[in-house]
C-alpha cells in the first residue's frame, strides 16, 4: 500500500530564491543534484541560522584573499553577515597585497605548462606565483613592510603588544596606504573589516611572509621584544573569550554561533577546537557548541586528513552536536564560495 510522501514544510528553493536577484535565481533553477544541491543546502542553512539570531564565523583557507574573495566576502562583512573570520596569515596580508599593487600582478594561465627555468625566471623577476598569479614583490609585500614595520617599532619603543591583525588595522585606518589602493576599496574584505572593527582569529601568523619579516626585523635587533607581535595562544585565549560570552542556546536547541569553513589547515583546525577546550580542558559544559557547521574542501577523507574529515566525525571530538545542521560541499571554493555568499546576500 503505497502512501503520498508529506509535504515538506520548507519552501522549494525557487520560492526562496523568487525575491533575491538574478544569481539566486539561477542557482535555484540549475543547482538540484550532488555539490550543486549542497552548495544550495548550505547557503540556506547559513541563513536560517541567521535569521534564528545567530552568527557566522567564517575561516580562510589556501590563497582565498588572492582569488578575490574579498569581492563578495567584504560585502558580507558590511551587511553583518560575518561575524569574526580565522585566517592564515597569508590571507591576512595577501587582500592588503591586492589592495596596493593589483595592477603589477600577473596571470599566468598556463602554469601547468611552466619548466623549472620558466619558474626561475618568475623568481628572478621577484614576481611569486600562487597556481596562475603572480605577486610581486617590490611592489606587494616590501611596499607593506615598509609601512608595517613602523607600526611594529613604534608599539615596540612604547612596549605595547598587539595581535596581527591589529597592526593591519593601524595601517589601514591610518591612510599610508591610500594613494596606492589599485582596486576598489569595496572589494577588500581586510578594509571592510577594519572599518567593522570585526574579530579576526590569525594562528599561525608566523607562517606568512609578514611573519617571516617579522622575525628579521627582531634578528637584527630594530625590533626588542619577539612578544610585541602577541602570540597564537594568545589568539585562543582571546576566542575562548568572545565565544564564552557570544555563543547561546536558540530555540531549536543549537548554538547560535556558526561555522563556514573555506578550505582546510590551520584556519579550520585551531578555532573549531576552543569549543572542546571550553568543555573538557576548562570545564564549562554549558558553553553551547558551534550551531551550524559547513565546509567547502576536496580534501579526501580515505586520506585520514582532518581537512577532509566528513562532519558526523567533528561529533566525536565535541565539536558539533548529533542534531548540529551540517554541510560539505566538496568542490573549488573559489567558484563555491562567492555563489553561497551570493545567496545569502540576495543577489
Amino acid at each position: 500500500m503505497s502512501t503520498k510522501p508529506k509535504k515538506s514544510k520548507t519552501p522549494s528553493n525557487a520560492v526562496a530564491a523568487s525575491k533575491k536577484g538574478p544569481i539566486s535565481k539561477f542557482i535555484a533553477h540549475n543547482y538540484r543534484h550532488f555539490n550543486a544541491a549542497s552548495l544550495v543546502d548550505a547557503a540556506r542553512g547559513y541563513e536560517d541560522h541567521l535569521k534564528k539570531g545567530g552568527k557566522m564565523v567564517v575561516t580562510l583557507g589556501g590563497a582565498m584573499s588572492t582569488a578575490e574573495l574579498g569581492i563578495t566576502l567584504a560585502e558580507m562583512i558590511r551587511k553583518d553577515k560575518v561575524h569574526a573570520i580565522v585566517c592564515t596569515g597569508a590571507n591576512l596580508e595577501e587582500d592588503v597585497f591586492n589592495l596596493v599593487a593589483h595592477d603589477y600582478y600577473e596571470r599566468v594561465p598556463h602554469y601547468r605548462d611552466l619548466t623549472p627555468a620558466d619558474e626561475q625566471a618568475l623568481l628572478e623577476r621577484h614576481m611569486n606565483r600562487v597556481t596562475d598569479t603572480c605577486i610581486p614583490e617590490m611592489e606587494a609585500m616590501r611596499r607593506i613592510e615598509n609601512v608595517v614595520l613602523d607600526e611594529w617599532m613604534k608599539a615596540d619603543k612604547a612596549g605595547e603588544r598587539f595581535f596581527p591583525h591589529e597592526f593591519m588595522y593601524k595601517i589601514l585606518r591610518g591612510g599610508k596606504l591610500k594613494k596606492s589602493y589599485q582596486i576598489d576599496p569595496k572589494n577588500s574584505w581586510m578594509l571592510a573589516a577594519a572599518q567593522k572593527n570585526l574579530p579576526i582569529i590569525v594562528p599561525g601568523w608566523e607562517d606568512a611572509t609578514l611573519g617571516n619579516m617579522y622575525a628579521s626585523h627582531v634578528i637584527t635587533g630594530e625590533i626588542k621584544n619577539v612578544h610585541t607581535v602577541r602570540t597564537g595562544i594568545e589568539y585562543m585565549m582571546w576566542l575562548a573569550d568572545w565565544y564564552t560570552k557570544t555563543a547561546k542556546n536558540l530555540r531549536d536547541g543549537n548554538g547560535s554561533i556558526g561555522f563556514f569553513q573555506i578550505g582546510g589547515g590551520i584556519s579550520g583546525d585551531f578555532p573549531i577546537c576552543v569549543v572542546p577546550m571550553l568543555h573538557q580542558d576548562l570545564q564549562r559544559p554549558d558553553v553551547p557548541l558551534w550551531g551550524y557547521f559547513c565546509q567547502i574542501s576536496d580534501s579526501t577523507t580515505s586520506y585520514g586528513s582532518y581537512s577532509g574529515a566528513v562532519p558526523n566525525e567533528k561529533i566525536t571530538w565535541g565539536k558539533l552536536g548529533e542534531k548540529t545542521p551540517k554541510y560539505i560541499i566538496e568542490s573549488d571554493a573559489t567558484i563555491v564560495a562567492p555563489l553561497v555568499f551570493s545567496w545569502v546576500l540576495g543577489r
